[in-house]
């Protein structure tokens, strides 16, 4: 079936509407998107609220697609695991997976400049400075409002595609709507960007190839490398109490509590000061809502569906899931809109929901239980039996991160191995038997 002519809108060209968009052209839809920012290939890209990301299989399997792959790698780093910051300056390893797993850290900015290079080869016209202000939803109308003139401009057409982040124009549209299920929650915690810079000859002051943690229980600073040898760090931190943002209000404090908790961090960041009093101070927020479709005509996509902390990385690797998923059923159901959208959201949902409760749940394992001796143990129980029984035991990281397991049913299993690892290392003597017989048989037991 044909459908070239078919006009789609779609409000947004960050990651995942970039990356959508190469998709829909594939299909045959003639694709024009607005978006509210500037060309960041033209501009200079403010440092600040970059959360750098860590691509891993999901996110990978969305570029295979649009035939991404190799330029990503060309500009991403692989990080094969954890390294732990403890507070006397000492490094503990945790690897992520087997040995040749890892996930990859790479720019916001400059993904998204690729992902649009590529949705402009491929025919998509994106306008910029265009801020959506209103969809009229029974016209499929978007209005757009540039802004750096203050015009104002109405576009119909035949799909309107909400791919425009956690505060969503189209989302804001269908909230107004009847029956409409929303929930937003912030954490109590915040972040701040730092940045760790280069050694002189442009290598890196750390290990390159690990995401490093300074896990401290009720807080955390992680650093993520970059091609130019430097790391983007990120503070993740109360707003207020004991220790927060609000109390670090002077060099002097922020000098002095730097130096008692990060103490191996400091001489690594000879911009601390500017950095962190510079740099704005970003919220963290959690998004559920139903539906997402209108009449078989609009939808939201990413964020603008089901925005979520970024403390399992799968942010960006989710809404890229959204646009295979949502190919897939373009093929499956031959552009019929009517079947698309209904199974599209029924399908989606249910993982969107999985993952946020399980980025919820590893910020507290990030900052709380990483540097712990029996959350070492654990793992190392876990790991030792799923290298024995594979096809009984998938670690959730792995389910997560290196597979395409339904988020929902990775988090169903989580949940089942947890209960059973609970006993396990509630065992007598778990300690010097862990690697047993005994305590193989005990898992296996409760597994059957």
């Amino acid at each position: 079936m044909s459908t070239n002519g078919k006009n789609v809108t779609l409000v947004g060209a960050g990651l995942v509407g970039s990356l959508l968009s190469t998709y829909l052209m594939k299909q045959g839809y003639k694709v024009t998107a607005y978006e509210r920012r500037p060309d960041m290939r033209k501009e200079t890209i403010s440092a600040g609220r970059s959360i750098n990301l860590a691509l891993s299989d999901r996110g990978w399997r969305g570029l295979a697609g649009a035939g991404l792959v190799d330029a990503v790698k060309e500009v991403a780093i692989p990080m094969t695991g954890r390294m732990i910051h403890t507070v006397e300056g000492k490094t503990v390893y945790q690897a992520y997976a087997k040995e040749g797993q890892a996930i990859y850290s790479v720019s916001r900015g400059g993904l998204n400049c690729v992902l649009m290079d590529q949705a402009e080869d491929n025919g998509t016209v994106i306008h910029y400075n265009e801020r959506c202000v209103h969809v009229d939803l029974e016209s499929n109308t978007a209005v757009f409002e540039n802004t750096v003139t203050g015009e104002k401009k109405s576009v119909t057409s035949d799909l309107l595609i909400s791919s425009d982040g956690a505060f969503s124009a189209g989302r804001l549209n269908l909230m107004l709507t009847d029956r409409y299920n929303y929930n937003q929650s912030y954490l109590e915690h915040g972040y701040k960007e730092l940045v760790i810079p280069a050694n002189e000859d442009g290598t890196h002051r750390l290990e390159k190839n690990v995401l490093h943690i300074w896990p401290r229980g009720g807080y955390m600073l992680i650093a993520l490398p970059n091609m130019d040898g430097s790391f983007t760090c990120t503070l993740f931190f109360p707003f207020q109490g004991n220790p927060s943002f609000e109390m670090l209000e002077t060099k002097e404090k922020l000098i002095s509590f730097f130096t008692e908790v990060f103490p191996d961090a400091v001489p690594l960041m000879p911009t601390l000061v500017e950095d962190f009093f510079g740099n704005p101070t970003g919220s963290l927020m959690t998004v559920r809502c139903f539906p997402w479709t209108w009449k078989n005509k609009m939808l939201m996509i990413g964020d603008a569906a089901h925005a979520i902390v970024p403390f399992y990385g799968q942010g960006m690797n989710c809404g890229f899931e959204d646009c295979v998923e949502l190919n897939d059923l373009i093929n499956k159901y031959d552009h019929q809109w009517d079947k698309i959208m209904p199974a599209y959201q029924q399908q989606r949902k249910p993982n969107s929901d999985a993952i946020a409760d399980l980025a919820l749940a590893n910020f507290i394992e990030m900052r709380d239980l990483v540097g712990h001796p029996d959350f070492l143990l654990r793992k190392k129980i876990e790991a030792r039996f799923s290298d024995k029984h594979p096809d009984k035991w998938i670690p959730l990281y792995t389910m997560v991160t290196f597979s395409e397991i339904p988020y929902s049913v990775a988090l169903s299993e989580g949940k089942k191995h947890d209960a059973i690892m609970d006993k396990v290392m509630a065992t007598p003597g778990i300690e010097s038997k862990w690697d047993s017989q005994e305590v193989e048989n005990l898992i296996l037991e409760m597994l059957s």
